[in-house]
């Protein structure tokens, strides 16, 4: 029988010891895969849910193809992430009436968003498991699905600020920070595992402890991190809501040399009339004036940002506005997107809401115009010195490894293809010089 709840944190898949439990002829639980869909924050999440299992003694399996129950846990924050949750969905119930798989389970943001829809219409899905609690204190089991040398550390979830566009808030519920002792006590774990990357996320991690503390206490979380770690390397902050970030965070960030001299800052847009039907609480004179800020006190900091094009009222005129303030930053990465525009959200009924075609024109126009800029950035790096952190072996022709310098993120920015005499493994931060460079990604030789 399906069923429906607000937190899979707190709930049990039958055991071999259980009704509707099935014994496995190795004598453990069942073997039970994931498919993570969507961000870093549904990573941990799907960490967190393998914990949990495997708490209860099933078996852990990174090969989907052969677990007896896959549980996915899914996206619904745009109308491509909901496609992508269902379509998932839907080829693990084929598996399923072909035999290969036992146990369906659908957990995260689609199941909480759409768990009376999902039941009826999908039978043969076993459960149906919404978002989980964030726990203040309480550091939950997982399962790590990130290589052993870096990691992904959530302090908050859901979002303080309430965009009219974004259902998070209503999929997530309030907003609510870690302790930071709790996280302090993580990232000791972590440091001991011998992890080099922490990169530190969640919906808005600016606005950390104004719930708890009530105060923006990033910097203050910061300061203790560095103080309580040695073995990593890098500390990279992701998803810093603008108009939250204060002038301790950057000269925290300025000073302690640990923490990247890279910041993820969601513009989103750039014209006035859209940032206040946005609710984004800040204004384009103090957008443009929290870049300058940044640069002046982070030499070399590298900038990354997003976009919404499409958005309702967004006229020719202010599309432009964006194009040419793009342009003017010179921004290291940038990502866009086209608006969604999803039910239950103050932006759903909102007049002008602009036609797809258009909204597509003018993404495929602003991606054009940051491939050049990026093309532009890349080339200047070239002779420059980098450290390296190499992220696998190498791949294809030996002695060539891939790996990132603090300026990129993991799976969202560029690559660094590292020639080396010698064998590097994942992990080894080495000193690269930069040889060639395309778009996004660069070439350099280890030193």
């Amino acid at each position: 029988m399906i069923k429906s709840t607000k937190d899979f944190s707190q709930q049990r898949v039958p055991s071999r010891r259980e009704p509707g439990g099935q014994r496995d002829p190795d004598g453990g639980g069942r073997k039970v895969g994931v498919i993570n869909l969507g961000c870093a924050r549904n990573l941990v999440d799907s960490q967190t849910i393998l914990g949990n299992l495997k708490r209860q003694g099933h078996r852990i399996t990174t090969d989907v193809a052969g677990a007896d129950m896959v549980v996915v846990n899914t996206c619904a924050f745009i109308e491509e992430s909901k496609k992508e949750s269902v379509d998932t969905i839907l080829d693990l119930i084929e598996l399923k009436k072909q035999g290969k798989l036992k146990k369906i389970v659908v957990a995260g943001c689609l199941a909480q968003r759409y768990s009376r829809e999902l039941a009826e219409e999908f039978k043969e899905v076993d459960a149906i498991l919404g978002v989980q609690k964030l726990d203040r204190e309480n550091i939950p089991a997982q399962v790590s699905l990130t290589p052993r040398h870096f990691a992904y550390l959530k302090i908050c979830e859901s979002c303080y600020n309430h965009c009219s566009f974004c259902i998070i808030p209503s999929i997530k519920g309030k907003f609510v920070s870690r302790s930071i002792e709790s996280v302090v006590r993580e990232v000791k774990q972590l440091d001991e595992r011998g992890v080099k990357e922490v990169n530190i996320i969640g919906q808005d991690i600016t606005a950390y402890g104004m719930d708890i503390y009530r105060e923006k206490a990033l910097a203050r979380l910061l300061k203790e991190i560095v103080a309580v770690t040695k073995n990593i390397r890098w500390v990279r902050l992701l998803y810093a809501f603008p108009a939250h970030v204060t002038d301790e965070l950057i000269d925290t960030i300025a000073r302690e040399e640990r923490i990247c001299k890279y910041i993820d800052i969601p513009l989103q847009h750039i014209s006035d009339n859209l940032l206040q039907s946005m609710n984004r609480s800040i204004t384009a004179r103090q957008s443009v004036d929290l870049i300058k800020k940044i640069r002046a006190k982070i030499p070399g900091a590298h900038i990354r940002t997003s976009f919404i094009v499409g958005l309702p009222g967004e006229t020719e005129e202010n599309f432009q506005e964006l194009m040419d303030f793009v342009r003017a930053m010179s921004f290291d990465r940038v990502g866009a997107f086209v608006y969604s525009r999803e039910e239950g959200t103050p932006a759903y009924a909102m007049p002008g809401q602009v036609p797809d075609l258009v909204k597509r024109k003018r993404l495929n126009l602003l991606m054009a115009l940051q491939r050049e800029i990026s093309q532009t950035n890349q080339k200047r790096k070239i002779g420059c010195k980098y450290d390296v952190l190499i992220d696998e072996a190498q791949e294809g022709e030996k002695g060539i490894y891939p790996g990132r310098t603090q300026y990129d993120a993991h799976e969202v920015d560029g690559v660094v293809y590292v020639h080396s005499t010698k064998e590097l493994a994942p992990g080894d931060i080495v000193p690269v010089e930069i040889t060639d460079s395309c778009e996004y990604d660069l070439v350099g030789n280890a030193l």
